[in-house]
């Protein structure tokens, strides 16, 4: 089933999945509660001149094109893995407002974000390297390593078996020392999952219509 357009309270579109009667991004604003939560609270967290970036729900592609964006300014070189199981059509990606609103001269990048053949590392621009997998998170096995964690799946709600102990254990694993995940979640039961799975966690201040959101890290 093809997703709704909807205009969030920034400006900015997301979608309604009608399947699971949830929104990819919070009403209050698509753009500013993800520079919020994976930006602000999660790469701008991380010194390093190269990054290893993995995602959980690639979904509108905005996470990876506002990390594309910025590392253009911080001259970081980010590597960057996204795992979808049921991605956008290109038709509904193009839908999309967020190039004009952060960058319309990288508008062809972010389409570029979404018709990149999966299973293969493209080199979008000199910082940024995008490696997709259409895989069903809840299942699979990793193989790289990572500095950053992306955590964007649909809510424990909707979507439990993304969420777990063992899933999270996954994760912990290849995670990196020093490594972070931020997600827009801070239900306890997911705090003790990542905390279960070695995580040390954190409730730190979320975006707007949000009081607070997750931030975990490999010691």
């Amino acid at each position: 089933m093809t997703p709704e357009l909807i205009l969030t309270n920034d400006g900015s579109h997301s979608f309604l999945q009608n399947e699971l009667n949830e929104t990819y991004h919070s009403v209050h604003g698509a753009i500013q509660e993800s520079a919020h939560i994976f930006i602000e609270a999660g790469l701008n967290r991380c010194a390093k001149d190269q990054l290893h970036i993995l995602e959980i729900g690639f979904g509108t592609g905005l996470n990876a094109f506002l990390t594309l964006h910025e590392c253009e300014s911080t001259r970081q070189k980010v590597a960057y893995t996204a795992i979808e199981l049921y991605p956008l059509s290109t038709e509904s990606a193009c839908l999309l407002n967020y190039p004009d609103i952060l960058a319309s001269e990288k508008k062809d990048l972010f389409y570029q974000l979404h018709t990149a053949p999966w299973h293969n590392h493209i080199q979008l621009t000199p910082q940024f390297e995008l490696y997709k997998i259409q895989e069903d998170f809840s299942s699979m096995t990793l193989t790289g390593y990572y500095d950053l964690i992306y955590f964007d799946a649909f809510s424990p709600e909707k979507q439990p078996e993304m969420w777990t102990k063992d899933r999270f254990s996954m994760l912990y694993k290849h995670c990196k020392p020093g490594a972070i995940l931020t997600t827009y979640c801070s239900k306890g039961i997911v705090r003790r999952a990542l905390q279960s799975a070695g995580f040390s966690v954190e409730r730190i201040p979320g975006p707007p219509g949000k009081r607070e959101i997750l931030r975990a890290m490999k010691e």
